[in-house]
């Protein structure tokens, strides 16, 4: 599966990336909301993991501005947070993302969560149908 990290610690980063790797999935970085926007247009992953708490953009801003685009509107995003305090699951749900994961990431658990979210969005669901 072809997957966009969203994340500007270079640690979670490097760590997020390297066990989807390990589990089979390309990988691509990006640090900011806005990188990620110019990547998504170009390349069309299938799964963005997307880190809410982002320098300028944060994750529900570009959550909302992907579900808006008829482009990108079918792309899963996973949101993941350290701080729920914060970004709660109900607002990211709110935003469009289809899954939330809290920080410290179970990484035994995150490929399945990735594809779970992957294979129960709707917009899978919809693609399957046509």
């Amino acid at each position: 599966m072809n997957i966009l990290l969203v994340e500007d610690d270079p640690t979670d980063s490097k760590l997020l990336s390297a066990v989807l790797k390990s589990s089979g999935h390309r990988v691509l970085e990006k640090a900011s909301a806005e990188q990620a926007v110019e990547e998504i247009k170009a390349r069309k992953p299938e799964v963005v993991l997307l880190d809410l708490k982002l320098p300028g953009m944060d994750g529900l801003a570009l959550a909302r501005r992907l579900k808006k685009d008829p482009n990108t509107l079918h792309i899963p995003i996973v949101a993941i947070t350290a701080a729920p305090e914060k970004f709660s699951k109900e607002e990211a749900l709110a935003a469009g993302c289809d899954a939330y994961i809290v920080k410290p990431v179970d990484t035994r658990k995150l490929h399945e969560q990735i594809v779970g979210a992957a294979a129960n969005s709707p917009a899978s669901s919809e693609q399957g149908e046509a």
